[in-house]
């Protein structure tokens, strides 16, 4: 009878084995540890977005030179190129002002130190004293410089509509930011 028994044990603890498959110790995806990393990086690259929009309306020129590299450039509308020190010497002189803003869904992709984050934005604003206001499609090339990412290139446009001769307006994204 006790060999009967460790027979049918024996057997059902094979079977288990065999029905339960082979253990896959190599996973093809992501671990929820690096997934949950990338999340909270994309969102640490948004928050520095806004933070960097909330130092513009506040002018607090220290906190925008800490998010703009020191070799940071933008293209304007004008086709100009605009240098971190000539953007911040602007805000101080009241040049350029940014009353308020509101940013629309960013994409955000990261390419080991690099990042690319594009969105958009509609703000108040005004510069030479001039009604700058509007919506605006922009793009930013982010570094990873030691342990901080800094704001590297940026790119934009004001979004302008377009009409269609058979139908409303649409919208024709270009690309600004100051």
């Amino acid at each position: 009878m006790k060999s009967l028994m460790v027979a049918v044990l024996l057997a059902s603890v094979c079977a288990g084995s065999v029905s339960a498959g082979p253990v896959n110790v190599r996973s093809s995806g992501p671990s929820v540890a690096e997934t949950l990393g990338r999340v909270q990086l994309v969102n640490a690259l948004k928050q520095l977005e806004q933070d960097l929009g909330d130092a513009m309306v506040a002018a607090d020129t220290d906190e925008i030179s800490e998010i703009f590299a020191d070799d940071w450039q933008s293209v304007g509308r004008s086709g100009k190129i605009t240098t971190k020190q000539s953007f911040i010497r602007n805000l101080k002189d009241g040049k350029d002002k940014l009353e308020s803003f509101v940013l629309t869904p960013m994409d955000v992709q990261v390419f080991g130190n690099v990042a690319v984050i594009h969105g958009g934005v509609i703000e108040k604003r005004s510069y030479e004293g001039k009604d700058t206001s509007g919506e605006l499609v922009w793009m930013d090339l982010l570094e990873k410089r030691g342990d901080k990412w800094v704001i590297i290139r940026s790119a934009g446009a004001r979004v302008e509509p377009e009409t269609a001769p058979d139908g409303p307006a649409h919208r024709m994204p270009l690309i600004f930011r100051p």
